[in-house]
């Protein structure tokens, strides 16, 4: 059985997917603690403007021009629109944990798939891992190897090149369940 990723590796990975504001730089920090791959980006970003880290996460993963390299979204990867399928989906997968996606955000949002995941891990009962099983195999190692690794060749930051290189790790396609 392969090693399961832990809980607050996946929080972090979807702490770090967020719009950066002023406290951002503090929850690195706090994150690199723990999550040791993150060290090496704290010098990069104590240097860089906060504008410059919000036009990037804005350029990777919202709008950039003249196309967004790297939309966080399973339906764009999986279908090449935002509000597919994959969207629906996964919303029927929270539903069956009990579970509602993030208000304002579609189902497939990679932040919110990340942070199911480190539910159902810390849940543990044999529902749970099922339903880890079937959104790990069904739906993430279906697109996050290949949003891993656009991120980590688009990105201008090193944070974000660090958190591609860390979901295709994560994700490679061996079960974690």
């Amino acid at each position: 059985m392969v090693k399961r990723p832990p809980p607050a590796e996946l929080r972090a990975l979807a702490l770090l997917l967020a719009a950066p504001a002023e406290e951002s730089l503090e929850a690195v920090r706090g994150l690199a603690v723990h999550q040791p791959w993150l060290a090496p980006v704290l010098e990069e970003l104590e240097r860089e403007p906060l504008a410059h880290w919000q036009a990037e996460h804005t350029r990777l993963f919202i709008s950039g021009f003249p196309r967004t390299p790297c939309p966080p979204f399973a339906s764009a990867w999986r279908e090449g629109q935002l509000h597919g399928h994959a969207a629906m989906e996964q919303a029927g997968l929270y539903g069956r944990a009990g579970l509602a996606p993030a208000p304002g955000l579609p189902a497939d949002y990679l932040g919110t798939t990340l942070e199911f995941a480190a539910h159902l891990l810390e849940r543990g009962d044999p529902d749970a891992a099922g339903l880890l099983r079937e959104l790990w195999e069904g739906h993430l190692v279906n697109w996050i190897p290949a949003f891993g690794d656009t991120l980590e060749q688009e990105s201008r930051l090193q944070l974000y090149r660090a958190v591609g290189a860390r979901l295709q790790r994560l994700f490679s396609g061996e079960s974690h369940a």
